[in-house]
């Protein structure tokens, strides 16, 4: 379900005063500098969070965070030292410019000290809740630990919510008083309009690397959508399907009978299904630059890592005429300046288009805000969580979200 339906929000829970839990997703890029030291990359994801953070301290809460960071391969200190929320919480108390207390673990006396000596109003950040194998596994017991340290449970983390982890499904079940920050509201409302009601016509456009990582996505937007745009890598598998020698580009040989199967469906369905026609070629993934061929017509020896300017050309009077679009993927390998014209060519054709637009996290956020200035302040939403929104694109029931219902 793709609405707030039985979900309480903050703004109605009786949180003055009281002890309120809220999941949020601080789980950031870390880049180690040369004196080892650990500094946020991107913190896009704390400022997300931060109007639920405020929300909560003004109206009196005593706030306690809680968040995952990376995947820990062991449980506890030791060798997961680089994924402790200690650099989190020193950024999030200079955004909040207070000070975030953060106790040595989530769970036992050292969190209960912290959280039971909180005045109304403070914040305290749990470390990091994968040190505890407990969490990924739903540990009843373990949720039942982070149930003494509150009277309200709060979810925010929409990147988190399509996992069935402690924090996420166990713990909200048995807390009485549950319900969504804004973030988490903000985001079953966009992604709810898209799937539900969207504005005609509806466009998809999808890129990456696999069709594999998007078979279910592909089959219930051809359901939805009115055009399907395909580009990245995951367009070289189709042009193959349709007998195009792609040469050295990335195909998904055992894809090759689906993509067919796709074409024709979005034949049956007068689902326009739109391929590049023309693409950016090199001989390797490092050459610092490429030529323009027709799609059909890559050389020998090169590959595929860009779509070419006839194929923005031909995306773009889709979007001129959309009224509502859903992006996830990249179109090229947009890390690199020799491949991310298609990229950013797609980024900004959408932030000017009169369509509801909608980013499906992951690479296609990021590379919207090197697209240029300006150019995601214009979309109406861009999701915090790529496997989330495209689990709920699919139709799935997110278990984060369904528990949130009473």
């Amino acid at each position: 379900m793709t609405t707030l339906d039985g979900i309480t929000s903050i703004k109605d829970l009786p949180i003055e005063n009281k002890r309120v839990f809220i999941r949020v997703d601080f789980n950031v890029p870390l880049e180690e500098q040369q004196n080892g030291s650990l500094v946020i990359s991107d913190d896009a994801r704390i400022v997300e969070a931060l109007p639920t953070i405020k929300h909560a301290m003004d109206r009196g809460a005593r706030v306690i965070l809680a968040s995952h960071l990376g995947r820990p391969s062991h449980p506890r200190k030791g060798s997961d030292a680089k994924l402790s929320l200690e650099p989190v919480g020193a950024r999030l108390a200079e955004l909040l410019g207070i000070e975030v207390h953060i106790p040595e673990d989530c769970i036992g006396d050292a969190a209960k000290k912290v959280v039971y000596d909180l005045r109304a109003g403070q914040v305290c950040l749990l470390e990091n809740l994968r040190f505890h194998p407990e969490e990924e596994k739903d540990d009843e017991a373990f949720a039942a630990k982070l149930a003494e340290l509150c009277d309200v449970y709060v979810d925010d983390a929409f990147g988190a919510v399509h996992r069935a982890h402690a924090s996420v499904h166990a713990l909200p079940r048995t807390v009485r008083e549950c319900g969504c920050g804004f973030l988490l509201e903000k985001e079953i409302t966009a992604l709810g309009k898209i799937i539900t009601a969207p504005e005609r016509p509806f466009v998809a456009v999808l890129g990456g690397a696999k069709v594999s990582d998007k078979i279910a996505v592909l089959e219930s937007l051809l359901e939805k959508v009115d055009a399907l745009i395909i580009g990245g890598a995951m367009a070289n598998t189709f042009l193959a399907a349709q007998g195009a020698n792609m040469q050295k580009s990335k195909i998904e040989d055992d894809k090759l009978a689906l993509a067919r199967t796709i074409l024709e469906k979005a034949r049956e369905k007068n689902v326009a299904l739109v391929l590049p026609v023309d693409v950016v070629v090199a001989d390797n993934l490092h050459s610092p630059e490429g030529k323009v061929v027709a799609a059909d017509a890559v050389p020998e020896g090169q590959m595929a890592l860009d779509i070419g300017p006839k194929t923005i050309a031909l995306f773009n009077k889709h979007f001129e005429k959309a009224g509502s679009v859903f992006w996830n993927g990249p179109m090229g390998l947009f890390e690199k300046p020799a491949y991310s014209k298609g990229t950013f060519a797609v980024a900004r054709a959408l932030a000017d288009s009169k369509a509801f637009t909608v980013i499906g996290g992951g690479d296609s956020a990021a590379a919207v805000k090197l697209a240029g200035d300006g150019v995601a302040e214009k979309f109406s939403h861009i999701s915090t969580g790529g496997g989330a929104s495209l689990e709920l694109i699919e139709g799935k029931k997110l278990p984060g979200i369904e528990v949130l219902r009473r």
